[in-house]
């Protein structure tokens, strides 16, 4: 009983760790995607602030949070 309740709470905390890795990927893909944009100069500073935002969110540990940014960011940017 013991092993199948350790199991699943590790199955459990697996998966968060994974989605809360993906924040730097994110952002690696907006930085990519930065330099060939042609977004006029206000959606290139709400992209940027974005950016900014993400990063400090993924920092202090809201990974939902800062997904939520750089997902906003990455709409704006068209990828």
């Amino acid at each position: 009983m013991l092993r199948a309740i350790t199991l699943a709470f590790a199955l459990s905390v697996f998966p968060a760790t994974a989605f809360a890795n993906s924040c730097p990927s994110i952002m690696a893909a907006i930085d990519a995607a930065l330099p060939a944009s042609t977004l006029a100069e206000a959606d290139m500073t709400k992209v940027k602030e974005l950016r900014a935002k993400g990063e400090q969110l993924h920092a202090s540990g809201d990974h939902a949070g800062s997904e939520a940014a750089l997902n906003e960011a990455k709409t704006l940017l068209g990828i």
